[in-house]
């Protein structure tokens, strides 16, 4: 049995991107407008969304931007979705930073920068759209995290400490929304080449496109994931990886990265 109900048609679907400006979430916001869903687009980018925009019929695509780390935006946004479309099915919260840190690098500036987008923005949304899934008793949400969040790797103090709460928070998401008929999804994907990922000095073993990022979460949305993680040829051997014990593990991670 899939954990989510399976999205069979995208066809007329109220999405809302959060995050949708560049990357991954550019990605997938054509790839839903292509499918025939409702996409609302959102990040700080406005010329980039409004590229988005031309992307769709009339009336197909919103644009609406905004900063995650200031909830009255979120807020706003979400009254123009339900003023235009009455309400939404799903919201994908991939809006994140990332700026390599090493443990001799950190300063609470940097970190607090980090925080306050990757983990408190995701925290903001949700508690804009909770209230408006559950009303409804139906739809849901997906947390895009990484497997950075899987275990410590170098330059990614910050970061994949973030990651890592995503994670979590998306676990207790699921036990908490799925018996009140709201989907979870927890995306963690590898390496997947974007603006982002071109901060890294370190090889980037089995990178992909945005676009196959994007497709790979579409089908794991169809198939009812709970966990939508790829490429799966990397990110099995991640799993396998974090249950080696740490005399073991740290060896191999910085054999792995040459840091």
């Amino acid at each position: 049995m899939p954990f989510n109900e399976p999205i069979r048609d995208w066809t007329g679907m109220r999405v809302w991107v959060v995050g949708a400006s560049s990357g991954i979430g550019a990605a997938l916001a054509r790839a839903l407008i292509e499918r025939g869903a409702r996409v609302a687009v959102s990040a700080r980018n406005q010329d980039a969304l409004a590229r988005l925009g031309d992307a769709g019929k009339p009336r197909q695509v919103l644009v609406l931007p905004l900063d995650v780390t200031r909830e009255a935006e979120l807020y706003a946004a979400l009254e123009s979705i339900k003023s235009a479309w009455s309400g939404v099915d799903l919201v994908v919260l991939l809006a994140g930073n990332h700026v390599p840190v090493r443990a001799w690098e950190l300063t609470t500036g940097s970190a607090r920068a980090l925080v306050e987008t990757n983990l408190m923005g995701v925290l903001n949304a949700l508690a804009v759209v909770m209230p408006a899934l559950l009303s409804a008793g139906r739809g849901g949400v997906a947390v895009v995290s990484s497997v950075a969040g899987y275990s410590g790797l170098p330059t990614g103090l910050i970061y994949g400490a973030t990651k890592a709460a995503l994670i979590n928070l998306s676990e207790t998401l699921y036990l908490d929304l799925a018996p009140r008929g709201i989907g979870v999804y927890l995306i963690n994907p590898g390496f997947v080449k974007t603006p982002l990922t071109d901060k890294n000095e370190f090889t980037m073993p089995a990178l992909i496109s945005a676009g196959e990022a994007a497709l790979a979460m579409v089908r794991g949305f169809e198939r009812g994931e709970f966990e939508i993680h790829f490429p799966k040829r990397f990110t099995r051997w991640l799993k396998i990886l974090r249950l080696l014990p740490y005399r073991l593990y740290f060896p191999i991670i910085h054999r792995f990265t040459g840091l």
